[in-house]
Order: C-alpha cells, then sequence, then structure tokens
C-alpha cells in the first residue's frame, strides 16, 4: 500500500493539484527501492542468523542420529520444507515485487518523459555548438545566458550544430542529448532564486571543459521585465536587418 500511495504521489502530484517535477519523481524512485532494499536486506539476514542460531552444533544434541534422517534423493524436494511450499510462496511474492516496482518505474519516468502540463510551461529551444550553448525564447531573442522564473515549468527543446552534445542542468536534475539534426527535450521547475550552470556532459573537443552557460532563476516580476525588453530589442535588431538587406533606412 506504502507503494501504491507513493507512485500515485509522484505521477498524479501533489495535494492541491501541483505537478510533480523530474526531482521529485526521481526521489520518490531512490526512496521505494532504498526502503524495498533495506527491508529484503534486512529480513534475509535475520532469516540466515535465526536458523544459523537455530540449527548450530551445540542446538542438535538430543535429536535424531544421522542414520535416523532421511535424506532426499537427486532432484526431490525436501520433505522437512513442506514439500516446497516456502520456496514457491518466496518466489511469488519476489515475482510481484519486481514485476510491480519495473511497472511502477516505468510509469514514473513516462510521466517525466511527457513533459510539463501544457499551459503555463516556457520553451526554449536550446542549440549547442563546439563550445557553447545558445537560448532562443518565443519571441526569438537569442542569448548564452537562460534567464527562467522561479516557480515555473521550463522546457527545453534541444539539438546541435555540429557535434554530439549534452546539457545538463545538476541543480535541477534537467539533462538531455544535443544531436545533429533532432531535437530532444527536457524540463525543469526552478524552485530556487539564484545563478546556476549549464554544462556539456558528452566529450565533444578540447573545449569541452568550458563549455557551460549560466542559468539565472528570477522572480516572475522580474523576468516579465527582462524579457519585455528583450522583445524591444529583438525587433530593434529585425529591423537593422531588413535595413541592411534593403540597403540602408528609406
Amino acid at each position: 500500500m506504502w507503494g501504491v500511495a507513493v507512485l500515485h504521489d509522484s505521477v498524479v502530484g501533489h495535494a492541491g493539484g501541483v505537478s510533480r517535477t523530474p526531482v521529485d519523481v526521481f526521489s520518490s524512485i531512490y526512496t521505494v527501492f532504498l526502503a524495498l532494499g533495506t527491508i529484503v536486506g534486512v529480513v534475509v539476514i535475520g532469516y540466515t542468523l535465526y536458523n544459523a542460531v537455530k540449527y548450530r552444533r551445540g542446538n542438535r544434541e538430543g535429536t535424531e542420529s544421522k542414520a535416523d534422517v532421511v535424506r532426499p534423493e537427486l532432484g526431490e524436494l525436501p520433505r522437512g520444507s513442506g514439500g516446497g511450499r516456502k520456496l514457491f510462496v518466496s518466489f511469488g511474492i519476489s515475482a510481484v515485487i519486481v514485476i510491480s516496482l519495473i511497472i511502477w518505474t516505468y510509469s514514473a519516468l513516462l510521466y517525466v518523459d511527457s513533459g510539463p502540463d501544457e499551459g503555463d510551461e516556457l520553451e526554449v529551444d536550446v542549440v549547442g555548438q563546439r563550445f557553447s550553448w545558445t537560448f532562443v525564447y518565443p519571441n526569438g531573442h537569442q542569448t548564452t545566458q537562460l534567464r527562467v522564473p522561479k516557480d515555473r515549468p521550463v522546457e527545453l527543446n534541444v539539438t546541435s550544430a555540429d557535434v554530439f552534445h549534452n546539457i545538463g542542468i545538476p541543480e535541477f536534475n534537467a539533462k538531455t542529448d544535443a544531436i545533429p539534426g533532432q531535437t530532444t527535450t527536457t524540463w525543469f521547475v526552478p524552485d530556487e532564486l539564484g545563478t546556476y550552470q549549464a554544462v556539456c556532459y558528452e566529450l565533444c573537443g578540447s573545449g569541452h571543459s568550458v563549455m557551460r552557460s549560466d542559468v539565472i532563476v528570477m522572480q516572475s516580476d522580474a523576468y516579465q521585465n527582462w524579457y519585455a525588453n528583450t522583445s524591444t530589442q529583438q525587433a530593434s535588431a529585425d529591423a537593422d536587418a531588413t535595413n541592411a538587406v534593403a540597403g540602408g533606412p528609406a
């Protein structure tokens, strides 16, 4: 029941309808596997120690002699084990646990891959090239710094202009490949103000170690003011480009 509750909380969301982030999902997966691994370890070690003490040499005095012991033939199940019931019960319980974990983990990862709920997310296109990242906002503004508002889902659509790269923001557990000619996605919800680093996790050449960009998490109002100014700057840049193609201002 506990595992089912964690699964529901991970995939469906918080109480109050707020969607869980990839960080929450991965934390839930880690917690479940750690807890189940601990329980299994305690049971196995405890049962082993129990039998070691129960059947140690000193406790067998007064029991039947070796000549009275009926030993099973090759391929025959020991009669003292209840005809193999313990084996089948333990195997059945183990199979149910393993299959449930596979289904649960797969469902949780599908939730992460599906991206944030449509509506308020910020979509940013990301292009990797030796040895920098370019972020393209919905209004066309391009920058080498990723600025995002606090507590708003951010979806990154990532590709590469040359070789294989891999962008990752460790603090938000966001990571995906940058593949030439393809687009991959990752998403996160920045919940802490500050400046973080987007780095490359794919060895891409001599400048790989310096392929990093600032990720600046801002208050929502500050972000909106900054974004509004980028719209003005982009409109001015587009006008300059048009004039240049036309041979200068009219």
